[in-house]
């Protein structure tokens, strides 16, 4: 019986989140402190009494969400995870769970990530889309039909459970691709309220400006492994580490893959930690048989 530890991404924001804990625990005060003076303002006041439009700027929102998943995780006493994994953002996270990452360097480099995604967003008008009730080869499929027959870019971004795939690209090319999704059969083809296509080649400057920062950070040997969402397996060596996290940006997050690994790896118990439920939500619809658990 393994446990894993997993931790949540961009959307899972919500106004308030963290005050709780930084009112009642001299630590997680002392955490966002750290972080309020290392973003240059104070992250914490937007969290805690910014409105929803005030947190959703992605350059506020990935370091918010970070940060309240990784205090959460270090208020919880004894936890030591036999595996971890984030989704996309939460990637970080996880890595700073297992001691690959310091917190300090793992919030310096989430702020870059943030940033640097959300000057790629203002180059070309780009979004993203939930494709419901498709089978994920059919999805890849019309995305690929779609790129071929229009030239625009539109690929599989996030792998969120069976039935639920979210795809990335130009406004036009998602546009092409919801149509043509609905008439293969999808339930539902939804463009998401971002702005921008994370996970693809549209991201490709951003990957450039985090790459440059991956690499002059030091990533040490993990105590468990990480699931990462490039590669859907079970990592421990710091230069892989490194290289899967570089990849990811422009890469598809293979959430389903990764928690479908960690269950034929021993994983029963599925903790949550950080805002939000959405994971645990996927890991019960990729295997109903699973134990799940959330800490915020």
């Amino acid at each position: 019986m393994a446990h894993a530890y997993i931790f949540p991404g961009q959307g899972s924001q919500f106004s308030g989140m963290g005050k709780n804990l930084y009112e009642n625990n001299p630590l997680a005060k002392d955490l966002f402190e750290q972080a309020n003076s290392l973003a240059g303002f104070r992250i914490s006041d937007t969290m805690f009494t910014g409105t929803d439009e005030d947190l959703k700027q992605t350059n506020v929102t990935q370091p918010a969400v970070f940060l309240h998943a990784v205090i959460a995780f270090k208020m919880l006493e004894g936890a030591k995870p036999d595996m971890v994994a984030g989704h996309s953002l939460g990637e970080f996270s996880a890595l700073v769970a297992n001691g690959t990452l310091s917190f300090e360097d793992a919030f310096k480099l989430v702020s870059i990530r943030a940033q640097a995604m959300q000057k790629a967003c203002e180059v070309q008008p780009s979004t993203m889309a939930a494709i419901l009730g498709l089978a994920d080869d059919k999805v890849e499929e019309v995305c690929k039909n779609v790129q071929v027959q229009s030239g625009e870019i539109v690929v599989p971004a996030n792998y969120n459970c069976p039935g639920q795939l979210v795809i990335s690209g130009s406004v036009k090319g998602i546009e092409l691709a919801c149509e043509q999704m609905k008439a293969a059969g999808a339930k539902r083809a939804l463009v998401l309220p971002v702005g921008g296509a994370f996970h693809s080649p549209l991201m490709l400057p951003a990957k450039e400006v985090l790459a440059a920062a991956i690499e002059a950070t030091t990533f040490n040997t993990p105590i468990c492994p990480v699931y990462q969402n490039i590669v859907a397996k079970a990592v421990t060596n710091p230069a892989e580490i490194k290289q899967n996290l570089i990849e990811q940006l422009t890469g598809a997050v293979r959430w389903t893959q990764s928690v479908q690994a960690m269950i034929a790896d021993g994983a029963t118990h599925f903790t949550e930690v950080g805002p939000g439920k959405v994971l645990q939500g996927l890991v019960l619809k990729i295997n109903k048989e699973m134990v799940t658990v959330g800490f915020a």
